[in-house]
């Protein structure tokens, strides 16, 4: 039974019998709910009967689990919901047959209870985001077959259990934001031929970063974010193979029991109940994102937050199917690599916070995907190359480098000064070439003022003393200026007629 992304709300019947339905008793070794998505409130229901698979997550369900689960329950999703108190120590004491467990998102403490280790047939244990507390158990290096392991978002603290070597079949480990502490095992680079996700961020993780961690050849997503991590970044990390392929195939990363190990009949048509969606929150852009279906398209390289020094070698440019990369708030020295303009499907590149020196690649506005650019508190230097992609950025994306200048900065440039220069000089010339010779111009009529001035002041001095000569002067005077104005209109008509057959030419 489906109602799973409905409004149905109310309180569960306890215990939860399905099994006298017909259509429900069609299934060989029990009964298939899925309730997930909805406001059911209440405690979480006991079971009763032959139950396969039941889904309660993403209600408002609260009080503790019950103990007394089906025995022969695969599927258990009761996350996102309200549930409080301790995982039960029943939990797998009862039957072996539970291949995903999913009790994230909700209020449980307690420590994680050694008959967990029973599951031999676990695929999937997410635990995350709750108030556990406690080490690591050693004993969940004895489930082989776990795929995925979130013991995320809780209070566990101590070192990584070497039983965890036993864990070949992982594909995803995530251990970020507990009190985890000591170095990062060199172990943890062998064996996980299927390990795409690793995360140890927000931890007290130590030492320096293991070389062998590029041996992992599926690895997509590396986040040892907020850690206490120092040295230098190996120059193995460029041969991540799974950040190398510049093209991904995007595939679901989900898991739900096989067909032969249910034995539902009419399986075909209940493909979307019973299954566990992978899922991560990236810190992209800026801001935390969270993929799920989309997720094997995602590849992060995220190292932020922690005590890294050296340069940023050229080899992590291999990497063409990087789309995010974080090195921010580290003391990384040297110049940014020209050949970052390689991996053409970056999205996000934070380098802020660091100690990097020298210019800007003018090569960076090639990457026409990059949506996010924090280069700020830095030492770079030099202009901007405002250009092309690079001119989508604010003055946020270079803030606090003292060298810079130019773009969306308000510090300009010398160069730019000198430009202006030579802009204004080059107005001039133009103006003056468009007016058809001002220069002319202007001594033109200073000439004809000068000489009209002195052609009236001096004689009138003189013809002042006469009468009858000055009232000859004058009418020689009108005929003069008559004849000076009839001159002057013309050269003008002339000179109109002269520019625009220059502007239709």
């Amino acid at each position: 039974m489906n109602l799973s992304f409905n409004q149905l709300a109310g309180q569960l019947p306890s215990p939860l019998e399905f099994g006298s339905q017909p259509r429900l008793s069609t299934y060989l070794f029990g009964v298939v709910v899925d309730l997930s998505s909805n406001n059911f409130s209440g405690s979480v229901p006991i079971p009763s009967g032959s139950f396969y698979l039941l889904d309660l997550s993403s209600n408002k369900l609260s009080g503790n689990i019950p103990n007394n689960i089906s025995q022969s329950l695969v599927f258990l999703s009761i996350g996102y919901n309200q549930i409080n108190g301790e995982i039960p120590a029943s939990i797998c004491n009862i039957g072996p047959y539970l291949k995903a467990i999913d009790l994230s998102n909700n209020k449980l403490t307690g420590s994680i209870p050694s008959s967990i280790g029973n599951c031999s047939d676990l695929s999937v244990l997410d635990i995350s985001n709750n108030h556990l507390s406690g080490t690591i158990p050693t004993f969940l290096g004895q489930l082989g077959g776990l795929q995925t392991l979130h013991l995320n978002d809780n209070k566990l603290y101590g070192q990584l259990p070497s039983s965890f070597q036993n864990l070949s079949s992982l594909e995803t480990l995530n251990l970020g934001n507990n009190r985890l502490s000591g170095v990062i095992p060199p172990w943890i680079g062998k064996g996980f031929e299927s390990l795409r996700i690793l995360s140890l961020r927000s931890n007290s993780f130590s030492g320096e970063l293991p070389t062998l961690l590029s041996n992992l050849s599926a690895l997509q997503i590396l986040d040892l974010a907020e850690n206490q991590l120092a040295g230098s970044i190996p120059p193995s990390f460029g041969h991540f193979k799974g950040m190398s392929q510049a093209e991904s195939i995007n595939h679901y990363l989900l898991y739900r029991p096989s067909r032969s190990s249910i034995h539902i009949l009419g399986w075909e048509n209940y493909e979307i109940v019973g299954s566990y969606y992978e899922s991560y929150v990236v810190n992209m852009k800026g801001q935390p994102l969270r993929y799920t279906k989309t997720l094997s398209l995602v590849t992060v390289l995220d190292l932020s937050g922690n005590n890294l020094s050296g340069d940023l070698l050229i080899e992590i440019t291999n990497l063409l199917g990087l789309r995010v990369i974080d090195l921010s708030r580290n003391q990384i020295t040297g110049h940014i690599p020209e050949s970052i303009s390689k991996l053409k499907l970056l999205v996000s590149l934070d380098l802020s916070r660091n100690s990097f020196s020298g210019a800007i690649p003018q090569s960076l506005g090639t990457l026409s995907f990059l949506g996010y650019l924090n280069l700020s508190n830095n030492d770079l230097s030099g202009p901007i190359p405002y250009k092309d992609h690079m001119s989508t950025f604010d003055e946020f994306s270079f803030a606090g480098n003292l060298g810079l200048c130019g773009g969306p900065l308000a510090v300009k440039c010398p160069s730019d000064d000198d430009d202006d220069e030579k802009s204004d000089k080059g107005r001039t010339t133009s103006k003056d070439a468009g007016n058809g010779d001002s220069f002319i111009d202007k001594w033109f009529y200073l000439s004809i003022g000068l000489g009209f001035a002195a052609g009236i002041l001096v004689p009138y001095l003189i013809m002042a003393m006469r009468k009858s000569w000055s009232i000859t002067y004058f009418d020689v005077v009108d005929k003069v200026v008559d004849r000076m104005l009839y001159l002057w209109l013309k050269y003008r008509t002339t000179k109109q007629r002269t520019r625009g057959h220059q502007r239709r030419r």
